[in-house]
């Protein structure tokens, strides 16, 4: 008898901590009608898009060139880093 109720005790116990445990989801906010009021029909916002900017575009295209020159050239170390730096400041082209 004292088995079974020690039993009993110890799943009632797991079951309580594992209902503490679980994790509690944040309910989802809503836009209020005030809020969507305030905007004057016809004049809706888009949202950004979510692509890289041009600049960074042009950063990476000239930071491929000069690597891919830096490796006819076969350089490696110091000259390698030296050569794409003064690479890149000439906007991709070698000096």
């Amino acid at each position: 008898m004292r088995l079974v109720a020690t039993i009993a005790a110890t799943a009632i116990v797991a079951l309580l901590g594992t209902a503490a445990m679980a994790q509690t989801t944040t309910p989802a906010t809503t836009t209020t009608p005030a809020a969507t009021a305030t905007q004057p029909t016809g004049t809706a916002t888009k949202p950004k898009a979510a692509t890289p900017s041009k600049m960074s575009t042009d950063k990476t295209a000239v930071s491929k060139a000069c690597s891919a020159q830096a490796d006819a050239k076969g350089l490696h170390g110091k000259d390698r880093e030296k050569f794409r730096s003064t690479c890149k400041k000439n906007g991709g082209k070698a000096s």
